[in-house]
C-alpha cells in the first residue's frame, strides 16, 4: 500500500510560477517511478513529468522547457517546479506512483488544483 499527498497548488497569474510536491508513505521500497497527471474538466488524465527514482525523467511536448520534475529520496518526495504558466495549464494536477514490475498497480494522490488566470 502507496500512501500520496500532493501540496502547493493554489491561483497564479500566466507566465507566474508555482511548485507542486508530492510526498510517498508506505511499500515505497524498490523501483519504481513517479509522475504528475494534470486532469482538465471533461479530459483524461495526461502525464506531463515522470521520473524514476535513479533520476531518469520523461516530459510532455506541451511542457518541455517550462516545466521540471525532481526526486528528493532522502525525504520520499517529488516535485513538479511550473514556471511560465499558460492558462491552458489550468487543471487538477494529481501525484502518480507505480513499482516496475509487470502488473503493478497505480497508486494515486488526491490531487491539487493549479489555477492559471489573470
Amino acid at each position: 500500500q502507496v500512501q500520496l499527498v500532493e501540496s502547493g497548488g493554489g491561483l497564479v497569474q500566466p507566465g507566474g510560477s508555482l511548485r507542486l510536491s508530492c510526498a510517498a508513505s508506505g511499500s515505497t521500497f524498490g523501483a519504481n517511478m513517479m509522475g504528475w497527471y494534470p486532469q482538465a474538466p471533461g479530459k483524461e488524465r495526461e502525464l506531463v513529468a515522470s521520473i524514476t527514482r535513479t533520476g531518469g525523467t520523461n516530459y510532455g511536448d506541451s511542457v518541455k522547457g517550462r516545466f521540471t520534475i525532481s526526486r528528493d529520496n532522502n525525504e520520499n518526495k517529488v516535485d513538479l517546479q511550473m514556471n511560465s504558466l499558460k492558462p491552458e495549464d489550468t487543471a487538477i494536477y494529481y501525484c502518480n506512483f507505480k513499482m516496475v514490475y509487470w502488473g503493478a498497480p497505480n497508486y494515486w494522490g488526491q490531487g491539487t488544483q493549479v489555477t492559471v488566470s489573470s
